[in-house]
């Protein structure tokens, strides 16, 4: 498969993704209280830079450029194979949320607590999804810099993740704290 088509693939996934995103963002509840503009914008930065480094193919650090994994279809394939489960984990999780999703670090008018369909096995199953995307993409893509994109996007959820978990534990106290104990953060069954 030439590059330009399987490029096309792999962005035809994310693209639809962004889209769905866009659409479901509609239908939300009123926020009641945000994250600071200084955990938004470091989180901002991290996931600015990992999207450049997927998106710009010709990187300055050379290094990036080199491959990781060999340029074969059977790791293009596995890749986008990747890509596809780690984006439907986020939809499904995304759907299962319901009004309680924000784009950003918030608390919702009438919150709720979900614990279940994908929030009992992990408690961001969103960026579960995500982060098992962007490997399927750094795997297809196959070079160093999507290894780098997925360690700056971590980077930046995990900054966006703290911000959250102090949120929740701020509004559902001890609930939420049983939660913390009884469900894992990002990996199912590791706590």
């Amino acid at each position: 498969m030439r590059d330009s088509l399987a490029f096309a693939l792999l962005a035809a996934l994310w693209l639809g993704w962004f889209a769905y995103w866009l659409a479901a963002a509609r239908n939300v509840k009123a926020t009641s209280r945000r994250e600071g503009i200084a955990t938004f914008l470091l989180n901002r930065i991290f996931v600015l830079i990992g999207a450049l480094l997927l998106v710009v193919p010709h990187q300055p650090l050379l290094w990036l450029n080199k491959r990781f994994v060999p340029q074969t279809m059977a790791a293009y394939w596995l890749g986008l194979l990747i890509v596809a489960a780690g984006l439907a984990v986020a939809v499904w999780a995304r759907v299962h949320l319901g009004r309680n999703w924000s784009a950003t670090v918030t608390i919702k008018q009438d919150h709720e607590l979900i614990r279940t369909g994908p929030y009992g096995a992990v408690r961001h199953p969103i960026y579960t999804g995500i982060l098992l995307a962007l490997l399927g993409t750094a795997v297809a893509i196959g070079e160093w810099r999507g290894l780098a994109a997925f360690v700056s996007f971590t980077v930046g959820l995990l900054i966006k993740i703290t911000a959250e978990e102090r949120f929740m534990s701020e509004t559902f106290g001890e609930q939420y704290a049983r939660y913390r104990a009884e469900v894992p953060a990002l990996i199912p069954f590791i706590v």
